[in-house]
């Protein structure tokens, strides 16, 4: 996945494209972690200790049933931070800011298709940017929900295996069991925390995806086999904990990395 280091060249390709990438002292080794791209010059240079965490995605916006969860996430990310040190900023004063901006230059989402004009989106960041150089503020963050499909493993072990982390199916209805012809092949929606910094010059310093969990389960319901959207999204804690982890590296260090150093 490409990804851009100013928000003028994320205006030039119209978007971020979502690339889909066929956890212990010793983590075991999980060759989907997402190639992440960090600027350690800038890193270092900007001596990242206060940032915000943005109430709106810098992609598309996430489908409803996991913008639903967002406040949940980004109060788990915002715990993760302070728990390495960073100050973080009242998420309500970049959204009262954002509200401002919207209202001097329009929407940046269009209702109807859900596309973004970076044009639009570009001139917010920078109001909200210069208002909130005098909080002493370091960077923005930006913590994108986004969906992706994979299927499950063959073999008597299923496990889907994507952004860095190895999730077994779940089933959801009445039954206990699987059909011993089920499509194992089939495409299964998961769930992926997207991480973006940006810096005070809105240079992206940062970018980088964990795996969560699957959006979807096994009907028990169904002779033939198929998945459902799961009643509860995203409820497991340690799930969303490791995908922050993994998001976060290696912005944040963490012995629990997966991938090669």
């Amino acid at each position: 996945m490409r990804l851009f280091s100013t928000l003028a060249g994320y205006l030039a390709t119209g978007g971020l494209a979502c690339l889909l990438l066929a956890c212990s002292s010793t983590p075991t080794y999980n060759a989907t972690v997402f190639p992440y791209e960090i600027d350690q010059a800038r890193v270092d240079q900007d001596n990242i200790k206060t940032v915000v965490i943005a109430h709106v995605n810098l992609g598309l916006p996430s489908r409803n049933y996991l913008e639903k969860e967002a406040p949940r996430i980004d109060a788990a990310v915002s715990a993760y931070l302070k728990k390495n040190g960073f100050k973080v900023l009242p998420q309500r004063d970049f959204e009262q800011l954002w509200n401002a901006a919207v209202r001097a230059y329009g929407n940046p989402v269009d209702p109807t298709s859900g596309k973004v004009n970076m044009k639009t989106f570009s001139q917010i960041m920078t109001s909200i940017r210069d208002d909130m150089r005098t909080s002493g503020l370091d960077a923005f963050i930006f913590t994108d929900l986004i969906e992706l499909q994979t299927a499950f493993s063959g073999g008597l072990q299923h496990i889907a295996r994507w952004d860095g982390v190895s999730r077994k199916p779940s089933l959801q209805g009445p039954g206990d069991g699987v059909s011993a012809d089920f499509d194992w092949a089939m495409l299964l929606d998961v769930a992926s925390l997207q991480i973006s910094i940006y810096d005070m010059e809105l240079q992206r310093v940062f970018a980088s995806r964990g795996g969560i969990d699957a959006t979807q389960a096994i009907d028990s319901r169904s002779s033939k086999g198929r998945y459902i959207r799961r009643r509860e999204i995203l409820e497991n804690e340690q799930f969303i904990q490791e995908g922050i982890e993994l998001a976060f590296y290696p912005f944040i260090k963490s012995e629990n990395w997966p991938g090669k150093p």
